[in-house]
């Protein structure tokens, strides 16, 4: 796609007010593919007010209406299935295959589901002698992650607009492209001007403007714990609701009675998926001492088989790491892994191209829970296999860090899972292997965030209640 020069700001593209732009980078082989308008605070005063001016009109919309124009929505998403594949590649280096399925097809999945939400949902309802009403919150501050780029955007812009709200969506520097193209639908769709909106920009700029703008009356953030928290503090300071979907340090946990050969495997591609740029990713497994030297050869042995390499060569299961800031980090937890006595049994620190920002998809064994690598996040294809002794042992490390995302129980019968994943302390559990519902609830314990995104709960979020008493 050629890129947009300007920012998409009560229905046209309009010039930044400055001429400053940001490069974006293809991750496969450093080379620059285009350039976006860098918006400062001005721009996005002009779309927060674009915003403000037309939330009366669209919070008024009818409610079937609202889906009509969301069905449209993910109608000019389909229809945009392969440029948004081939532009997440190009931008994000995930192979194609995967960007067809995963970065492409998800979010057309789950506009459709919103749009259904939105003519379905119960805006209204009666308890005892009053009438609840379920309200649109107002003007939403979208701050999306480049790791699922489109999807996160829908899964925060979907709600937003079934609710009633407007939107001003600040993405990540790294992928705008993709975001100029959801800008594209949406225009398509004829959604009104100014109830979507989008400012392309750094972090630190157009990101903290946003967040502190008067005239945003909820932020939702997706990202590191750590800006997660600036952020909090940010909207509390204001009284503004906020919802976070934060980092991620998952267990996989492996009971005794599962099938050990399906668990390791089914594990190592979670992991491996999307180079390991996935928060919710199982990147601690977590196995009994009697079955681990087994299942350390066979998580070696399954790693062997991701290749990195040019996303859009069909031979190339692991594309790039997003950028040579990501590059540098997951190579340096890698090594701090060793330097903590934890054991490669595949992949290393080294980078497996010359070109590219290329990490090899890497293995740790005898992992302790307290070391570094087993708490910090490193986002990258990176596993720590952890021994146990017991099932309280396991617990006690899966529950073991400051985060609470997902995380996975295998064993051979499903109640024995089952009541294992009860006591985690996390947001979403996966059940020998269970598949991703587009309709769950996503979100996270502790330091993994506050809220939920997807199916209804994801549309509560941006919703405030009124009771009249009759």
């Amino acid at each position: 796609m050629k890129p947009h020069e300007g920012l998409y700001i009560n229905g046209a593209w309009t010039p930044g007010a400055s001429t400053e732009t940001i490069e974006v980078v293809n991750p496969a082989d450093e080379q620059v593919i285009g350039h976006v308008a860098a918006a400062g605070r001005e721009d996005v005063d002009a779309a927060v007010r674009a915003a403000r001016a037309a939330l009366p009109d669209w919070a008024a919309t009818p409610p079937a209406e609202r889906a009509a124009k969301l069905t449209a929505l993910r109608d000019a998403l389909a229809a945009r299935h392969e440029e948004i594949a081939e532009t997440v590649t190009a931008e994000l280096g995930a192979p194609l295959g995967f960007a067809k399925a995963v970065h492409a097809g998800l979010p057309i999945a789950v506009a459709g589901t919103y749009a259904e939400l939105a003519a379905t949902y119960a805006f209204e309802e009666k308890l005892g002698n009053s009438t609840v009403l379920h309200e649109p919150v107002g003007v939403v501050g979208a701050i999306t992650p480049w790791n699922y780029p489109l999807h996160q955007i829908v899964a925060k812009v979907a709600p937003a607009l079934a609710a009633g709200c407007t939107v001003v969506l600040k993405p990540a520097e790294d992928t705008p492209l993709v975001a100029q193209l959801f800008a594209d639908a949406v225009h398509e769709a004829g959604v009104p001007a100014g109830v979507f909106n989008l400012v392309t920009g750094l972090g630190p700029v157009a990101g903290q403007a946003l967040a502190e703008h008067p005239g945003v009356d909820l932020v939702s953030f997706t990202g590191s714990t750590a800006v997660g928290k600036q952020i909090g503090a940010t909207a509390g300071s204001a009284i503004k609701r906020v919802a976070l979907e934060l980092g991620g340090k998952s267990a996989n946990v492996i009971l005794p009675s599962a099938d050990l050969g399906k668990a390791v495997n089914v594990g190592v591609a979670n992991v491996m998926s999307n180079s390991g740029q996935t928060c919710s990713a199982w990147t601690r497994m977590l196995v009994h001492t009697d079955q681990y030297d087994e299942a350390v050869q066979l998580a070696a042995a399954a790693a062997a088989k991701y290749v990195a390499g040019d996303p859009h060569d069909e031979a190339s299961r692991l594309g790039p790491v997003v950028n040579a800031k990501q590059h540098a980090r997951v190579r340096g937890y890698i090594t701090r892994g060793i330097e903590e006595g934890a054991r490669i049994v595949a992949g290393g620190p080294e980078a497996p191209h010359p070109t590219g920002y290329y990490v090899n998809p890497t293995i740790f064994a005898d992992v302790r829970p307290e070391m570094t690598i087993a708490q910090e996040e490193i986002f990258g294809p990176v596993i720590s296999m952890i021994r146990y002794e017991d099932e309280a042992d396991a617990l006690r490390i899966a529950n073991g860090t400051v985060y609470g995302l997902a995380g996975a129980v295998w064993a051979g019968d499903k109640d024995e899972a089952v009541a294992f994943a009860r006591k985690m302390d996390t947001g979403q559990v996966d059940i020998n292997g269970g598949k991703f519902n587009p309709l769950a609830p996503f979100g996270g314990y502790k330091q993994s965030g506050v809220g939920r995104e997807l199916g209804p709960h994801g549309l509560t979020e941006y919703l405030q209640t009124k009771s009249l008493q009759f």
